[in-house]
């Protein structure tokens, strides 16, 4: 049986990686990016490529998404020359990126109309898992579409979750996200605050590690606050994103997270000082130079 076509769009770390792993598993690929050196790479591997989303979609069955922003997502879909002109009923749509749920469930529906299924599955775990095809991949939406496409989940996920309705695995991966980032807020403050009251960074590690607050984002924060290693592989800029969009998905829930909010307000501060790019624990040397 022939594989599906992909037709894949967004080249950063994480998508070129993914089609990497794609392309050495034979599955045949249109990419897209505004990155030309990306798009020029995997077209030496034997992928083909597409100038607008429309003209990709026109030859996808499944339409796979690795964006920064629900705005970009919402973009490519409905803009000029986008997705919703050229996709082809049968066809299935995911979206890979940290993305609104409620903007993902909007688009869900859109899709349904032209007879396209959709799925949401954001990823866990970082680049170097993509290109070997090991990510965690937490996936929602019809259990039909899910089914269609499980194969090709699995050829990129050592665990691909199924959460159920459309939306779901947005929404698992914004409180993953909050609860990571709060976390990481929290250990990388605890060590600034050690260190200005002359508390040894080292030995605070030593003792909380042997405790239930012990856990791999701390040992993430103890690499930089301690040895000066920043190895998270996240950066604050997404970080704030992700918190900013969690924040809007309790707001549509209709509660509020006043964690959340110091969290964001946090990151905010962070990336406002210019330390956007860095990883999240990098956010020590905010909190390392914070006064009254």
């Amino acid at each position: 049986m022939s594989k599906p076509v992909i037709g894949f769009i967004g080249l950063g770390l994480m998508g070129g990686n993914m089609v990497e792993n794609l392309q050495k598993k034979n599955y045949p690929l249109v990419v897209m990016d505004l990155n030309q050196n990306a798009v020029n790479a995997c077209v030496e591997k034997g992928a083909s490529s597409a100038s607008t989303a429309k003209e990709l979609a026109q030859q996808a069955d499944i339409i796979m998404l690795c964006l920064t922003t629900s705005a970009v997502v919402e973009k490519v879909i409905y803009g000029e020359n986008g997705i919703m002109e050229g996709v082809k009923p049968g066809a299935t749509l995911i979206d890979f990126g940290t993305s609104v749920p409620a903007s993902t469930r909007k688009i869900g529906a859109d899709l349904a109309e032209k007879g396209v299924g959709m799925i949401d599955a954001p990823l866990g775990r970082t680049p170097a898992h993509a290109k070997d095809g090991l990510l965690n991949i937490m996936a929602a939406g019809d259990p039909e579409t899910f089914a269609k496409v499980k194969t090709v989940l699995e050829d990129q996920g050592e665990n691909v979750f199924y959460l159920g309705a459309l939306g779901a695995g947005h929404t698992t991966k914004l409180i993953n996200n909050f609860m990571g980032m709060t976390t990481v807020c929290a250990m990388s403050q605890a060590f600034a605050v050690a260190d200005k009251a002359g508390v040894d960074r080292q030995q605070l590690f030593d003792i909380m590690s042997t405790g239930p607050s012990s856990s791999p984002f701390m040992q993430f924060c103890k690499n930089y606050a301690v040895d000066n290693v920043s190895d998270l592989g996240f950066s604050i800029a997404n970080a704030n994103k992700d918190l900013g969009y969690f924040l809007k998905m309790v707001d549509d829930l209709g509660t509020e997270s006043k964690i959340a909010e110091g969290s964001s307000a946090n990151l905010q501060a962070a990336f406002d000082a210019g330390l956007g790019q860095g990883n999240v624990p990098e956010i020590f040397d905010y909190y390392l130079k914070l006064s009254k």
